[in-house]
């Protein structure tokens, strides 16, 4: 048996907690002691059983990495794993998302950890560059903090971006896919909702993030069939239901909010759409292509390439291009496709991505 620890910024509704909660449930599966501790004190996720669960301070935990406050809480994550030590045994492996959760770890004395990256550097980056440089130049440290560390990321295409790049020189990198539970998956998206609507809609899975290019998808869905519905589970509802007002779609819009169970949604969809900017490798897809609903992507950065392969890969378009996006999505509308043999889904068995992390294990 292994103890393992996964360290995270928080467990608000997102992709890489979603991800580390898959991945810690198949560990303990295989009989090994995980915990995930969280950064900050919100947990919008039921913890499987099994899974060890900590908060390290009892608040947001927004700023923790910052200067004025880094050194107090490095000291303070250092003294959670020393008392986790002594409780439980040494950590054979820590596995660090996200970047507060990076930067207080990347300094500290903790050993045999693994940092993972779950999104384009070079496009997280890009994006801050229009916060200012505050934003910026906060961004551009958390990244090179990664440089002489042992680096895991999500899909191949970021794997080369940081190899190609001058932002992070790696000690280690290594591919793995995120894990993915297809039969825990399938039996989630057969459980009944009565909140799911009877009639014909489309839906977007993701936060209300600039990054996620809501805008692009809503002037997109104008041009989409009138009798079809656009449902988001996102974590900022009202927010997403101002910017559809500017585009006159407010009305075809169904917004549930964050639900902590989307497979079934996901499966009663005439077809999921990722619009994205960029991605790591893009979660949505993989399940939406596990529940065989059809999809239609931009062709961002760095994921979707390469889960949309085949048969697939035509309802990729380009980033920023409403017009192809709505035309892709009419498209698909209208085809009929099987996806239980769609290549991407023998890839990122959950059972066999939890053997790769254990193997980082010496």
């Amino acid at each position: 048996m292994k103890n393992i620890a996964i360290v995270i910024d928080s467990l608000t509704g997102g992709g890489a907690e979603r991800v580390m909660i898959s991945l810690a449930t198949e560990l303990v599966a295989k009989g090994n002691q995980v915990t995930i501790l969280s950064l900050g004190n919100r947990c919008d996720y039921t913890i499987p059983p099994g899974i060890n669960f900590a908060c390290l301070f009892d608040h947001k935990a927004s700023k923790v990495d910052r200067f004025w406050q880094r050194k107090s809480s490095i000291a303070k994550l250092e003294d959670w794993f020393a008392q986790a030590k002594v409780e439980q045994g040494k950590f054979d492996l820590v596995l660090s998302n996200l970047d507060r959760s990076n930067n207080l770890l990347a300094q500290s004395t903790i050993s045999s950890v693994y940092y993972i990256v779950h999104n384009s550097v070079d496009k997280e980056l890009e994006r801050q560059m229009k916060l200012g440089p505050l934003a910026y130049f906060y961004l551009l440290k958390s990244k090179r903090n990664l440089s002489g560390k042992n680096l895991i990321t999500v899909s191949e295409g970021l794997k080369k971006e940081i190899l190609t790049g001058s932002i992070i020189n790696p000690k280690t990198i290594k591919a793995i896919y995120n894990p993915f539970d297809i039969t825990d998956i399938q039996t989630k998206a057969a459980i009944i909702n009565k909140e799911i609507p009877d009639e014909a809609y489309i839906i977007h899975v993701g936060r209300f993030a600039r990054q996620k290019r809501h805008d692009v998808l809503f002037e997109a869905f104008t041009k989409v069939d009138n009798n079809v519905k656009l449902v988001l589970l996102c974590n900022k509802p009202k927010k997403a239901l101002m910017l559809a007002k500017k585009y006159g779609v407010e009305k075809r819009l169904v917004l549930p909010g964050f639900q902590s169970n989307p497979y079934n949604w996901i499966k009663h969809a005439k077809a999921l759409v990722l619009s994205s900017d960029y991605e790591g490798l893009s979660m949505v897809l993989i399940e939406a292509i596990a529940v065989n609903t059809k999809v239609v992507s931009t062709d961002c950065p760095h994921g979707p390439s390469e889960v949309l392969t085949g048969q697939l890969a035509k309802y990729l378009v380009p980033t920023v291009a409403p017009e192809k996006l709505a035309k892709a999505i009419n498209q698909i509308l209208q085809d009929n496709l099987i996806l239980d043999n769609a290549d991407i889904l023998t890839k990122v068995n959950a059972d066999e991505i939890a053997n790769k992390y254990l193997a980082l294990i010496v």
